[in-house]
């Protein structure tokens, strides 16, 4: 089976990520499509076993393998957890319903190591900018601050919004650049330490509900596994007319 096949034919969960999720989309902003697909339980049986993702066969468009995408969730990876609770579901099966249903299973409190960990990584680039070029990169500044904003949020509440509701116009600001370095990195600053604070005492569990997201892989894969797939008559020998061992 091609990969792109494994998109197009068993993706059970798919939607927009990237500026247009978080509301800070403007005319030249790209569509960035996200989704997880359900390898069929035959494709694990031989020597080569699908791909954990996918890129394509869309431009910008990323998908995960089902068990891929709740191992990344469950280590509380960011870009993983948001897409789950994207505002833009573009497409959910059965199975993809219940995978959104399964949505604070995920969460725990790794999540402030797990995003601010990331945020250190981004921050690290946007100042290795500002000494080479005297500035950083200002979309990636504005999406930092979102993040950490998202982050914080989260441990304070124990939700994650991905929509930035009524702070698009400062966010856009600083992706314009109108909004001096200085105070950016004040921003930032001040983000980091509330999610801090927020991580002492926050509602999320100390640890995600591994075992109820297990059962829900364990039954999606037992439920395809009994699907007919395409050479399950070679591999018994049967022909339609229920003749054994026959070519």
């Amino acid at each position: 089976m091609r990969p792109e096949s494994l998109v197009t034919d068993h993706t059970i969960y798919a939607c927009v990520m990237g500026s247009r999720a978080f509301g800070l989309a403007t005319k030249s902003s790209d569509t960035d499509l996200r989704g997880v697909f359900l390898a069929p339980t035959h494709l694990f049986w031989g020597f080569e076993k699908p791909p954990t993702h996918v890129e394509g066969p869309a431009d910008e468009q990323f998908s995960w393998e089902l068990e891929r995408f709740c191992e990344l969730a469950l280590r509380g990876n960011p870009n993983v957890l948001e897409c789950l609770h994207s505002p833009l579901v573009e497409h959910a099966d059965a199975a993809g319903r219940e995978l959104l249903s399964l949505r604070g299973a995920f969460l725990s409190r790794r999540v402030h190591e797990t995003f601010v960990r990331y945020a250190h990584g981004q921050r690290r680039k946007l100042d290795a900018d500002v000494r080479t070029h005297g500035a950083p990169r200002w979309k990636h500044a504005m999406h930092l601050l979102r993040l950490l904003t998202s982050a914080r949020d989260l441990l304070r509440t124990g939700v994650l919004t991905v929509d930035v509701g009524g702070r698009r116009e400062e966010l856009l600001a600083v992706k314009r650049g109108e909004v001096p370095w200085p105070e950016v990195e004040t921003r930032m600053n001040r983000l980091v330490a509330e999610a801090e604070e927020a991580a002492a005492r926050t509602p999320l569990p100390e640890e995600p509900d591994r075992r109820r997201v297990e059962d829900f892989l364990v039954r999606t894969r037992r439920s395809s596994a009994l699907e007919p797939y395409p050479h399950e008559k070679v591999v018994q020998g049967v022909e339609p007319t229920g003749r054994i061992g026959q070519p």
